[in-house]
């Protein structure tokens, strides 16, 4: 199983594509400076339970440290996997 993990601006998300399908997104509000407010996170079914998600934030969050960036974790999701990996904690930042 292969993956990339990309953002599409102009659909204010992140998206997961594996084998070349699209697996799942996490979408973002329109970009404040270098601030990333994270909204929702969806994964299509026949993906759920195989870490998808899990490398989908992961991913997201990688490159909003690479841009040095922050995040805000609206969603659930995110909020919950940046919980798990406090190595995350540090690109959080209260809503802006």
């Amino acid at each position: 199983m292969s993956s990339l993990v990309k953002d599409n601006p102009a659909k204010r998300r992140f998206e997961i594509l594996v084998d070349g399908a699209l697996a799942g997104f996490a979408s973002y509000d329109q970009p404040q400076g270098e601030v990333l407010v994270f909204t929702h996170t969806v994964v299509d079914p026949q993906y759920r339970d195989m870490g998808v998600g899990s490398e989908l934030v992961r991913r997201a969050l990688d490159h909003v440290r690479a841009r040095g960036g922050r995040a805000v974790p609206r969603c659930s999701f995110v909020a919950a996997f940046i919980d798990a990996h406090p190595e995350y904690a540090t690109l959080v930042i209260d809503e802006p």
